[in-house]
């Protein structure tokens, strides 16, 4: 997400590089998955997971089980978190940078949509009276600002990295799961953007959820005993760049990486008993935090 100070349009920010991608099954290295066999813990797909008494287990170590090495038809193979095993793993960042590029051309278009779109807290300044922003009843604008871009090397960044990120993830996590992550970080850097900046500052761009992404990938990557010093790195240039350009909305990107570490910490730890309570109920709290900054904040513009 981006600022441009005193006005609803102004500059650009980019999103994060990509992380690395999921494993690729033993047997199927290009299928890229998030499951492991609980005995000899290499990475299966979904074609080659075998149900056991916990988990899965690769055909090998479960033909040492039971002497099939075959999944009974009605057991039905999950992510790493909880979620349905589909036939198209990518399907939601599919849509989700469809969206994006869709009101990129709709701002190009009609260019005074994108004064509707951006995340502004109240418009005009003073001496004149206030008519547009969140303070003004516009909440919708901590959503839309999120899939607003306006110039086509920032789309182009931040859809690169979504899809390199939110690809891995989503198989991961499932789609249900994923979609709230994504959600969620925007939500949060969209709510800290409003309370932190310039009423009148506006903010646009998918960084603040693809920050959460990047938060909630380098937690599955320590939940799966990766190598986290790719992943750090990343987020320490990042960060640099952050804190260290103008124009960049940093509220937007440390709200999103908060969001997303808590959000995705909730998605992978959460125990199998309650592990739908836990998940869900975790976005939800989240999600009520940001709806008291926003409050808070409209509170202190009227």
């Amino acid at each position: 997400m981006d600022q441009a100070p005193g006005s609803p349009q102004g500059p650009e920010d980019q999103g994060p590089p990509p992380a690395q991608s999921l494993p690729g099954c033993y047997r199927h290295p290009d299928r890229e998955t998030g499951i492991r066999c609980t005995r000899c813990e290499r990475p299966i797909c979904p074609e080659c997971m075998v149900n056991a008494s916990v988990g899965f287990q690769c055909p090998e170590c479960a033909r040492g089980d039971s002497g099939t090495g075959h999944r009974p038809a009605a057991a039905r193979p999950r992510t790493i978190a909880g979620g349905t095993i589909t036939a198209d793993p990518r399907l939601l960042t599919k849509i989700l940078i469809g969206i994006n590029i869709a009101v990129f051309i709709a701002v190009h278009v009609r260019t005074s949509l994108l004064d509707h779109l951006v995340l502004i807290g109240e418009w005009p300044p003073a001496p004149f009276n206030p008519t547009q922003g969140v303070a003004e009843g516009e909440w919708y604008r901590l959503v839309t600002s999120m899939f607003t871009h306006q110039e086509p090397w920032h789309i182009g960044f931040n859809m690169l990295s979504l899809w390199w990120l939110g690809g891995p993830l989503e198989a991961a996590l499932g789609r249900a799961r994923y979609l709230c992550v994504y959600f969620v970080s925007g939500l949060a850097g969209s709510a800290l953007a409003y309370l932190l900046a310039s009423p009148t500052t506006a903010t646009l761009g998918a960084s603040g959820a693809i920050f959460g992404l990047f938060g909630a990938t380098a937690v599955l990557m320590r939940r799966l005993n990766y190598d986290l010093r790719p992943i750090i790195a990343l987020l320490v240039i990042n960060l640099i760049f952050t804190f260290s350009w103008s124009g960049i909305s940093w509220q937007a990107h440390i709200g999103g990486l908060v969001a997303g570490v808590i959000t995705g910490y909730a998605m992978v730890h959460a125990p199998r008993e309650h592990r739908a309570l836990i998940q869900y109920g975790t976005c939800a709290l989240v999600l009520v935090v940001v709806v008291v900054l926003t409050l808070l904040r409209t509170a202190q513009l009227t």
